[in-house]
């Protein structure tokens, strides 16, 4: 049970982090201001897709050692 709970309380971490997600440097916030709000759009979806794959490799590494470490 308690083990559930953990796992609620940190997919709901991760579902409210996703307003933090849109945030950006600055370089890349005085670029975005400078294209344009449709060019600012692209470049913040350019940003969340390159910063993806790290999140998702070190979630499958995640799973595995948990999934191993659970006899």
């Amino acid at each position: 049970m308690k083990q559930q709970m953990k796992i609620a309380i940190l997919s709901a971490v991760a579902v409210l982090m996703h307003v933090v997600s849109f945030a950006q440097c600055s370089i890349c916030s005085k670029t975005a201001s400078q294209l344009g709000e449709e060019a600012g759009r692209g470049l913040n979806g350019g940003i969340l897709y390159l910063a993806a794959a790290p999140f998702l490799i070190i979630s499958y590494i995640g799973y595995r050692w948990w999934k191993n470490n659970q006899d």
